[in-house]
């Protein structure tokens, strides 16, 4: 269970409201010209400019999304549509314009230019005016002789002395205020963040759907290879040993009245094609579902297949039950696959697995010594494996810089089964 996350200082909110300050020029020079490539768009010239100016626009919304999930103490998710590949550059621009959270984020720039700002100039002012005036007594000798300063509108302050007796005691209210106002207001500017960049209802929706989409297409295609491998393994395997065998035992029971010497080899090469049909047809089983899994589940299975690997493998598992067969399959043969990436790929001399069970999540990490630099989408197996685990919701993260260690996390939201172990 991961812990929450600390509540920022007053200090570093107090550092937030200055970056805030210092991003406000940016956000209007970048709202200047996304308005302009828009009208730019009746030419080509705006449809690339428009293109990567929405793409910024993402880049600084989700930094302040970030931001305002760190003062709130949650996450924000990103509320965009997932990009179809292979889309052109006009389709793409429209399927921007189109997306609802882009209009929201034009939004956002627009009020925390006039809003946010004025709440983090706010937190600023107060904790700078305060030390200011507290201070005021100390650099009055390098003011004008004639100078009058007037503080909140009220009290004049026209000499050293009045600096001590009024100067201090604005600037320790001022610090009052922002020591118990600063948490507030930088609240208030991290909920209007939240309000306008976090998904809407329908955006969740919308998305989800989209997820789905993909996934249950994604398990369509892996159950199409998987049952043309199947059909591939039969043909070439046991269908071509039972052939032989039909033949063998045609051709002993021909020969077995003139040459019974002849029949006896035919007949022990029929024998001989049984056995390695049979054990084919078995390797075809438990590469659908390995019988260890259902006799002694998804720790037992694993434990096995951590036994037959050449490599040395630490094993650490804490599930407090069982789970349902189709995601111990979907575990088993991701760790499998995994194992087999390591292996062929890492040149490790050493790997581990841990899998957790905690609050309806089975956590996989499998993680290795090598060399590094694995990549989801350089067709070592990994997007094979993300694919296998979307049908149930599942997710995979991969951390390897090169040099190692690789570590890959799959994470599936699943139940435990009651009443077994």
């Amino acid at each position: 269970m991961s812990s929450p996350r600390p509540a920022p200082t007053r200090l570093q909110l107090f550092g937030w409201s200055v970056a805030l300050m210092g991003m406000m020029a940016p956000l209007i020079v970048l709202l200047s010209a996304l308005l302009t490539s828009m009208g730019l768009m009746l030419v080509w010239i705006g449809f690339p400019l428009l293109l990567g100016l929405l793409a910024l626009l993402r880049k600084f919304a989700d930094v302040h999304r970030r931001r305002a999930g760190w003062v709130l103490g949650t996450e924000i998710e990103r509320p965009y549509r997932a990009r179809v590949p292979g889309q052109g550059m006009y389709r793409r621009v429209f399927a921007l314009l189109t997306d609802v959270a882009t209009w929201r984020d034009l939004a956002w720039v627009f009020t925390q230019v006039v809003v946010g700002s004025a709440l983090a100039i706010t937190n600023f002012a107060l904790l700078v005016g305060g030390i200011a005036h507290i201070t005021l007594a100390t650099w009055w000798w390098a003011l004008p002789d004639d100078a009058d300063v007037n503080l909140i509108g009220l009290l004049s302050v026209s000499s050293t002395a009045s600096a001590i007796f009024i100067g201090i005691p604005v600037g320790v209210l001022y610090v009052a205020v922002w020591y118990f106002g600063s948490s507030h207001l930088m609240r208030a500017q991290a909920r209007l963040t939240a309000a306008l960049l976090a998904p809407t209802e329908a955006a969740r929706l919308a998305n989800r759907v989209q997820q789905l989409t993909e996934s249950r297409a994604d398990t369509v295609d892996t159950q199409a290879a998987e049952l043309r491998r199947i059909e591939r393994d039969l043909h070439d395997g046991a269908q071509a040993r039972l052939v032989a065998l039909g033949m063998s035992l045609g051709m002993a029971e021909e020969t077995v009245a003139r040459d019974p010497a002849a029949a006896r080899e035919l007949l022990a090469e029929a024998r001989a094609a049984s056995s390695q049909a049979l054990a084919e047809l078995r390797d075809l089983v438990r590469g659908i579902h390995p019988p260890v899994l259902a006799d002694r589940g998804l720790e037992g299975a694993i434990q096995a297949l951590v036994l037959a690997n050449p490599l040395q493998t630490d094993v650490d598992i804490d599930i407090p039950g069982r789970l349902s067969a189709p995601v111990e399959s979907a575990a088993y043969f991701a760790v499998a696959e995994t194992l087999t990436n390591v292996a062929k790929h890492a040149g490790a001399g050493k790997a581990w697995i841990r899998l957790t069970y905690d609050e309806g999540k089975l956590t996989i990490l499998v993680g290795d010594d090598g060399r590094g630099g694995a990549d989801p989408g350089g067709g070592t197996g990994l997007r094979g494996i993300e694919r296998r685990l979307s049908a149930f919701d599942g997710t995979l993260v991969v951390s390897s810089p090169i040099g190692g260690p690789t570590v890959v996390v799959m994470s599936v939201p699943c139940e435990l089964i009651a009443g077994l172990r």
